[in-house]
This record gives structure tokens, C-alpha cells and sequence, in this order.
């Protein structure tokens, strides 16, 4: 039996871990995060979170599995940890992924290191995927069963201590399952919608949230040529890829649609193209976080740029020093941004993951 804290946020994935470790015959104690500066936000529908309704639900959902609750307040950490860091990403002209920033940074690094200095085995959380322990005590991180809702990429900034000492029940389940249990369970949240999007972002308007820290910095937009087609009200408005919202003066010549195909901060400049311009078959990446052993210097594997974006084949290939990752991708993808992650794959299991610098 092992001694462990439970994540609770009050959706349904991690009331039904909870309750299958509890089941299990573990010791749980069941901890939601606060992670706002104001407790008074509010969910509208499936947008937001850490709200007092989530508090709520989350303290519901202890009770009924009759196991001691405790809010844990890394509010100040989680901003500058997680929003800090992503409001400067987007200032620098880069994509970041808050998720991933908050999956390393908070909960599988100042959640888990509170729990094991508190005397606790380890964490429990809904997410969709799996650990494969082996009988040497390594361990391997893997994708879950349900595909749509497997939740790999957003783990792979997880290294093989965190993974050691972490459980996710729900990787042998679909998420239909999950929903059952609950209900089968007599659990509120059963049909609770999940959260998506940023979750301190609830309107999901994310220009407008960051114009509030970033304010007006006008720029231009321009062609591949340097000709001006509009202007901008900055840079954070925009990403890789983004064909919407882009106002421009006039239309291509060929009457095509455009696309934002460079950000430059330096410059303050937007710069926009062709679909086809977007595609791209190698990434330079940094930062590599490996989730267990380090990788052969060159091996093949798949890579994922984004949550639910396809698998793309790839020759992955690390520096000696193991700082920088080049990624060979054997088809070209699109939209691809600096300051995405791409995580790595080999089969099912999550090799690890790395930042996105450049690409071409």
C-alpha cells in the first residue's frame, strides 16, 4: 500500500483516479491546487478552471470517497512560473504551450516535491496515459488506450524520477468508461464538461488577455518581399500559421488566402504568405527533457508538435552534450512555431521532448 496524494481539480478524470486508488487499497489524501489570484473566477461552460466551483466540486468529491482535503496555494508560483513565462514567450515572438510549462514546472515539480517532503509516495492524477513499471524499477512513459483523449504529449516534460513517484489509473480507460464510473459512483461531476483552451484565460480570448499586460505595440504586417500590407496592434496577436484577424489592405494576387509566416520582435514585424510557404521538414530544438534514458545520438521515431496534432515520422538526432535536438521529419507539416514543444516517440512510449527554436 502506498501512501500518495491525489490530485483533485473537480472534473471527473481525476475524481475517478482518486477513487480507483482509494479502491486499490491506498492511502489518499486529496489536494486541489490554487492557482489563481482570484478565487472568484468563474467556469463558463467548458472554459476556465481553479475556480471556487472547481474548489467546490473538488471538496465534494473528497468527501464522498471519505478521504481527508487540502487546497495547496502555489498561485505565486504558478504566475511566474506559468503565466509570466507566457506572456514574455509571447512578447518574443514565440508560441508557448502553458500546459506542458505547467505540467513540469507545477505539478510534477513543486506539487510532487511537496508530497514527498511531506512523507508521501507519490502523486495520483486523470491523466490519459500510462507508466510501465519494469521489474529493475525503471519505468517508461506511454500513451494511453483511449487516442483521443491520450494526454502523452503534455507528460513528455516529464523526467524518470517524476515518473517513478506518478500514477495515472485512467490509461487502461476510455473516457466513456470513465464517465460511467463516475456516475455509476453517484459522483456529481459525472457530466461535468472538461476544460479546455488556457485555463486562466476563460473568455479564450487570448490577444485580449495579453494586450492587458503587453498593452498597445504597433507594427507592421508585410509580404515576403518587405511590402506593407497592414499594420498591427503587436506581435502577441499573432502565430504561426494564423490566417484569421490579419486585416490586410488588399488580397493576394491570386486571390489566395495568407497566412502569418514569421514573427519577428526584434523588428516588430508580422510576415505573411502562402499556405504552401508554411510547411517545414526539420525543427531545431532545445532544452531536451528525456523521460528516462537518454536516446541513441541518431534513432527514428515520430515526433507531435501540438496536443491532438498526428504523429509525423522522423530521424531524431541529439548533440553530444545532449542541449539541442534536430528533428528530420520524413513528410513536411505546417504551422509549426517557435516555442512549441515537440515531443519525441518511439512506438507508444514517450522518449522526451524538447523546445522548438527554429525550422525550416
Amino acid at each position: 500500500m502506498a501512501r500518495l496524494i491525489a490530485a483533485l481539480s473537480g472534473g471527473v478524470d481525476s475524481a475517478v483516479a482518486a477513487a480507483r486508488m482509494v479502491d486499490a487499497g491506498h492511502d489518499v489524501t486529496a489536494v486541489h491546487l490554487a492557482l489563481t489570484r482570484n478565487p472568484a473566477l468563474h467556469r463558463s461552460g467548458s472554459r476556465g478552471c481553479c475556480s471556487l466551483e472547481d474548489a467546490h466540486d473538488a471538496k465534494r468529491i473528497a468527501d464522498a470517497l471519505g478521504i481527508a482535503f487540502y487546497i495547496w496555494d502555489i498561485s505565486e508560483q504558478f504566475h511566474s512560473e506559468v503565466v509570466d513565462n507566457f506572456v514574455a514567450e509571447y512578447a518574443a515572438g514565440r508560441t508557448p504551450n502553458p500546459c506542458l510549462r505547467c505540467n513540469e514546472r507545477i505539478k510534477f515539480a513543486a506539487m510532487l516535491q511537496r508530497a514527498l517532503a511531506l512523507g508521501y509516495d507519490g502523486l495520483v492524477t486523470g491523466h490519459y496515459a500510462t507508466v510501465q513499471r519494469d521489474a529493475t524499477g525503471g519505468v517508461t512513459l506511454h500513451r494511453s488506450r483511449d487516442i483521443a483523449k491520450d494526454q502523452s504529449y503534455v507528460l513528455g516534460v516529464m523526467n524518470s524520477l517524476q515518473l517513478q513517484h506518478s500514477y495515472f489509473p485512467l490509461g487502461d480507460s476510455l473516457k466513456s468508461e470513465v464517465r460511467a464510473e463516475a456516475a455509476q459512483r453517484g459522483l456529481l461531476v459525472a457530466d461535468k464538461p472538461d476544460s479546455y483552451d488556457i485555463c486562466f484565460i476563460a473568455d479564450g480570448d487570448t490577444g485580449g488577455w495579453l494586450a492587458n499586460f503587453l498593452g498597445s505595440r504597433p507594427g507592421i504586417i508585410t509580404d515576403e518581399t518587405g511590402e506593407t500590407l497592414g499594420t498591427h496592434d503587436g506581435i502577441y496577436r499573432f502565430t504561426i500559421g494564423q490566417r484569421k484577424g490579419l486585416a490586410l489592405s488588399r488580397p493576394a494576387a491570386n486571390a489566395q488566402p495568407r497566412y502569418v509566416l514569421g514573427i519577428d520582435a526584434a523588428s516588430n514585424r508580422v510576415t505573411v504568405g502562402a499556405k504552401e510557404r508554411l510547411a517545414v521538414t526539420v525543427l531545431q530544438c532545445s532544452a531536451p527533457i528525456f523521460c528516462g534514458s537518454n536516446p541513441p545520438t541518431v534513432w527514428e521515431g515520430s515526433v507531435q508538435v501540438r496536443a491532438h496534432a498526428p504523429e509525423v515520422a522522423a530521424t531524431i538526432i541529439t548533440t553530444d552534450d545532449t542541449e539541442r535536438v534536430l528533428v528530420q521529419l520524413h513528410s513536411p507539416i505546417i504551422g509549426v512555431a517557435p516555442g512549441q514543444t515537440a515531443v519525441c516517440y518511439d512506438g507508444s512510449r514517450v522518449v522526451g521532448s524538447a523546445m522548438i527554436t527554429a525550422t525550416s
